[in-house]
């Protein structure tokens, strides 16, 4: 419909719930929540800090996601993406953009149990995922969220500690490097449908090979500054397989982008991310 709702009429309850749980993004909304429990265990914060913590990125991931589903229904409808719940019919704009607001809330509260200082850097990570999806997704400047709220990822495990400290520099500065590829290979597989309905970011003013390739970029030198930042806690070990993994993928994944951008490209650079990911775990665990 031309006011970006659709008719969700007898459609079940239960249907309803999956769709809902579809506008999350659950896989990215999984992966982020996972990532901030384990950097909280390996602050070494106590099993009760660390469920608040991870119950907190939970809810703020899901207000991310259903914001971004809202937002981007009348795009979604306008491109005929029957993949998403709302362009289909299965729940409406209304109740996906309720519930965005609702956990947004009830992530800022659980935030300020912990306490102001995570409460703080929290809702500057969640401001900025949100003003990502109003308008900045459409800017050059919208690898600009994704730098500042995966920066601000390895943070929110040390300050919820009862003494809240900042994470290391290397540690905020690989989490930036990672949402710079994570935010630039989002996009690859939605450039097309994008375009049609005026959405030009970074990625699509780049183009598929380029921000391919600084995705990749950016991963290998994530791992570069995790390498550096934990040299002599790390095990060498440790270092040299994440290293040769990521370097791995970037080779396979650069050759493949200079020829065709595809989703093996795809499948590449999120490879790499994660084992970026897991380095940033291993390395707080041996901090």
């Amino acid at each position: 419909m031309a006011d970006g709702t659709t008719r969700v009429g007898t459609t079940s309850l239960a249907t309803r719930a999956r769709a809902l749980v579809a506008c999350s993004h659950p896989g990215p909304t999984a992966v982020v929540t996972i990532l901030a429990g384990l950097l909280a265990v390996a602050a070494g914060i106590g099993a009760d800090r660390v469920a608040l913590t991870a119950a907190a990125v939970l809810l703020g991931q899901l207000s991310v996601g259903w914001s971004n589903d809202a937002i981007d229904a009348r795009r979604d409808i306008a491109t005929g993406r029957r993949d998403k719940p709302i362009a289909a019919g299965s729940i409406s704009r209304v109740a996906v953009g309720t519930a965005a607001g609702v956990s947004l809330a009830l992530a800022l509260v659980l935030s300020a149990v912990i306490g102001w200082q995570f409460c703080l850097a929290h809702g500057v990570a969640l401001a900025s995922a949100w003003a990502y999806n109003a308008w900045l997704k459409s800017s050059p400047a919208s690898v600009v969220p994704f730098a500042i709220s995966f920066g601000i990822l390895p943070s929110l495990a040390t300050l919820a500690a009862p003494v809240p400290v900042v994470a290391p520099w290397w540690q905020s500065v690989a989490g930036a490097l990672l949402g710079i590829a994570v935010h630039l290979t989002n996009v690859l597989p939605d450039l097309e449908d994008d375009e049609a309905t005026g959405v030009r970011g970074l990625g699509h003013r780049l183009g598929a090979t380029p921000s391919a390739i600084v995705a990749f970029v950016a991963v290998i030198a994530g791992t570069v500054v995790v390498v550096i930042g934990s040299a002599g806690t790390t095990p060498v070990v440790v270092a040299l397989v994440a290293s040769v993994s990521v370097l791995a993928c970037a080779a396979a994944g650069l050759v493949r982008a200079l020829r065709r951008p595809d989703r093996v490209v795809f499948r590449l650079v999120m490879a790499a991310g994660l084992i970026l990911a897991a380095q940033l775990v291993v390395t707080a665990f041996a901090a």
